[in-house]
């Protein structure tokens, strides 16, 4: 007797459909009849399974961030921080420029609890390099501002570069110039400025003895002030 597929098997039949019809032939090509008929099942188990067709879409976005999250390359390979902190924008433009409609789609769609919690996990592995650009004495902002303007401009030049007819190739390479002139240190220097010295050392915080946690919250409120 044949067994049966189980429901997360349909589950995942479905997303990996609906995810190849959505790259192959765009948004308008993912409706429950295609994405059904596609995957051998009945429409209504789209229903079941998801709700509705935004449904299903939101788990495709959330597929998407899974798979983009597989692809980053290690947060601490003993190289250089900035170095690192690089590939992963590399990364980022590269997979937006690859994927458009998944892009897209991951950037406009209701996250699911667990896209969310997959799109945190990437912009923790984010938040980490920048903490070794910044224990590296060179980082001269904020790194909680470092990291949303890196969002920011490496979401935006996606979607940027996807919008236009003829996309400029060199736009995410000047938009990686202009966030390290805004965000970066030459090099480390040896007295460094107020700011990117409490920048420093607020990267180091929580690895330093002998505080207690009152001490280190106001330590931290201190040199958040001075960057």
């Amino acid at each position: 007797m044949k067994e049966q597929p189980t429901r997360d098997h349909v589950r995942a039949r479905l997303v990996d459909v609906a995810a190849t019809l959505l790259a192959t032939q765009g948004p308008d090509a993912v409706t429950t009849r295609s994405v059904a008929l596609a995957a051998g099942v009945q429409a209504p188990s789209i229903y079941r399974l998801f709700g509705d067709k935004d449904g299903l879409l939101d788990a495709v976005a959330e597929h998407g961030f899974a798979t983009y999250l597989a692809q980053k390359p290690p947060v601490d390979t003993g190289g250089d921080p900035v170095d690192e902190l690089r590939a992963g924008w590399d990364l980022h433009i590269g997979f937006g420029l690859a994927n458009p409609a998944l892009f897209r789609l991951m950037h406009t769609s209701t996250p699911t609890p667990a896209g969310r919690a997959t799109a945190e996990a990437g912009g923790a592995i984010l938040r980490r390099r920048v903490q070794r650009v910044a224990k590296a004495g060179r980082l001269r902002v904020p790194e909680t501002r470092a990291v949303a303007l890196i969002r920011a401009a490496g979401t935006g030049v996606v979607l940027t570069m996807l919008d236009e007819t003829e996309p400029d190739p060199a736009l995410a390479d000047l938009a990686w110039d202009a966030v390290c002139a805004g965000i970066l240190t030459d090099t480390p220097a040896e007295t460094p400025g107020t700011g990117a010295a409490a920048v420093t050392l607020r990267a180091a915080l929580p690895d330093l003895p002998d505080f207690t946690p009152a001490e280190t919250a106001l330590l931290g409120e201190w040199l958040d002030r001075l960057a």
